[in-house]
């Protein structure tokens, strides 16, 4: 009998696993490659959303989390996965500057924005009004995670690489079985594949694909991430991740001519070198109608849980939504009630036939 078995490996499933082997606690994972948000990911970790000069939700209580959770896993798995780099938002007008001040001088935001502008000194960016710098910012290389955390699984004998047949999960007060598994719960760490999770489809999870490219532009030399209408991450050998687009109908995870064209057209606003495009990706991130993570417990079927509505924010999300569930179904702990599921089980009481 394990303690537990977990449906999905990436950011979520991961920073799950995490807990329960820092904890003692026996467990498997199912996971297949249909999900792509983590492993495409951009895997910028920035606790400020710069649209809007406005601190993400509990930002620092995450990255407080966050940065010993990933370098802890550098260790364990003896990868390179945090890479720190300045954030530089490009100021595209005067009154964007006066912005950055007055979101400096507020309580929290203070923190992280610098009250300098830095002026541009590369010549093939325009950005002649300059930057403001988001300071403890960084990239994980989530790509590289996802892959040295399943095999570190496999080697261990804990992970399975399947699809997840519902057809063969049963479930009592007790104890769930998988095929041959027998546990005490299961946690469902299954990104957008929550919607065909016919335990949990009544959550409102909409879905929203991104689309990256990877440039090479040997004549950037640029060691920060530059924000603009788009990103610029530096990945070190000349190459450049750039994105994001956010589309709410296509549900797939190909890349889109549209989507590669809106990118680029954005991206030449600023940049002005030659570049190549080397890579382009998709993914459906998994997002919630009120932008909120979907974690606890299933209304009827008690020892089924939820960890899922990470959004494009999952790098700084994960080890905290984890580390809730995991203090709810071990002690009862209370979940924050924002991030609760709870906060929907009418919704699931309505869909009952």
């Amino acid at each position: 009998m394990l303690d537990y078995l977990v449906v999905g490996c990436g950011l979520a499933g991961i920073s799950f696993c995490e807990i329960l082997e820092k904890n003692g606690k026996s467990f498997h994972v199912v996971s297949d490659d249909s999900q792509q948000s983590s492993l495409v990911a951009g895997g910028l970790y920035n606790p400020v959303i710069l649209k809007r000069f406005t601190l993400a939700w509990k930002a620092r209580q995450q990255m407080d989390l966050a940065m010993p959770f990933y370098q802890n896993l550098e260790e364990k798995l003896k990868v390179k996965l945090d890479y720190k780099l300045r954030v530089l938002r490009l100021f595209a007008s005067i009154e964007e500057q006066n912005g950055w001040f007055e979101a400096a001088d507020k309580p929290d935001l203070d923190y992280f924005l610098s009250t300098d502008i830095h002026q541009n000194l590369n010549l093939h960016i325009d950005a002649p009004l300059g930057f403001g710098e988001v300071l403890y910012t960084g990239r994980v290389d989530t790509h590289t995670l996802l892959e040295a955390y399943s095999e570190y699984l496999t080697k261990k004998e804990l992970f399975a690489h399947e699809t997840f047949d519902f057809s063969q999960l049963r479930t009592n007060s007790e104890h769930i079985t998988y095929k041959s598994i027998f546990a005490k719960q299961i946690v469902f760490a299954d990104g957008y594949g929550l919607k065909n999770n016919p335990f949990f489809k009544y959550l409102p999870l909409n879905g929203t694909k991104g689309e990256l490219l990877t440039i090479k532009a040997p004549g950037l030399k640029e060691q920060s991430v530059i924000k603009s209408s788009v990103f610029i991450i530096p990945l070190g050998d000349d190459l450049y991740r750039v994105g994001a687009t956010y589309k709410w109908k296509d549900k797939t995870n190909a890349p889109t001519q549209a989507s590669k064209e809106e990118l680029l057209t954005k991206l030449k606003t600023f940049l002005k070198c030659d570049f190549q495009v080397v890579a382009h990706v998709a993914g459906i991130r998994p997002t919630v109608v009120d932008r909120r993570p979907l974690v606890g417990e299933h209304p009827i079927h008690k020892n089924l849980y939820c960890l899922n509505g990470f959004g494009s924010r999952g790098v700084l999300i994960a080890p905290y939504a984890a580390e809730q569930l995991f203090g709810f179904v071990e002690n009862r702990g209370p979940i924050d009630p924002e991030i609760n599921l709870g906060r929907f089980t009418e919704k699931y009481h309505q869909e009952l036939p």
